[in-house]
């Protein structure tokens, strides 16, 4: 059962994305919260598994709240915005986020990409998050440069599971690519988040193409 919290302040689409969650039979709607404090708040009391987290919220905004939440490790963030490509995805993205999804979502792309989530897969959309990435490691070309000896750290295993995150490739298709277990990729992706101090594989994916690899 995949635990989660939707942070949304419109009533009417708050009460959409219940709706279309609780239609699942894995999936639990343990709290509601109508601004990003509230939500940062249930998340301490509730420990979900994911929180749905819509970008624009009063109080706090869906950003900081997202950083708060994958700062204090009370769950992972599912983004919810108006827009594909917006600051406030990126900014999110920086903050940690597990990934994101359009409003006008299909309720059943909802629900597949909250059980994703669920599976510890943080790109969802394939297509769209590789779009995302490129746009994302642009944008960053223009700040100082990742310095290349994050990488020495790495096994050549960890670096080839880093290079198939750049190319937004879920576990399952990594592990076809480098002819291994899927838990196996799951466990490279842990130490390696680990050893470069991210806190999502987006943010892996993001370094991955900054650097290249």
């Amino acid at each position: 059962m995949i635990r989660v919290l939707v942070a949304e302040d419109q009533s009417a689409v708050r009460a959409g994305l219940v709706l279309i969650l609780r239609s699942a039979p894995d999936i639990e709607v343990v709290g509601e919260a109508a601004d990003g404090e509230r939500a940062v708040a249930l998340a301490r009391e509730l420990r979900p598994d994911l929180v749905l987290m819509d970008v624009q919220m009063p109080r706090l905004d869906g950003v900081s709240a997202t950083r708060q939440v994958v700062a204090e490790g009370l769950a992972d963030v599912l983004v919810l915005t108006t827009f594909d490509l917006d600051e406030y995805v990126f900014g999110a993205l920086r903050a940690g986020a597990a990934g994101f999804l359009l409003k006008n979502t299909e309720a059943k792309d909802l629900i597949a990409a909250v059980r994703t989530v669920g599976r510890g897969e943080g790109l969802i959309a394939p297509a769209v998050t590789r779009r995302l990435i490129a746009e994302f490691a642009a944008g960053s070309a223009r700040e100082p440069s990742v310095d290349l000896s994050v990488l020495d750290s790495l096994t050549r295993r960890e670096r080839e599971v880093l290079s198939c995150l750049g190319e937004g490739l879920p576990n399952a298709e990594i592990a076809v690519r480098l002819d291994m277990a899927e838990a196996t990729v799951k466990t490279h992706v842990s130490r390696l988040l680990g050893k470069l101090e991210l806190r999502s594989r987006v943010q892996a994916a993001v370094l991955a193409q900054e650097l290249g690899i």
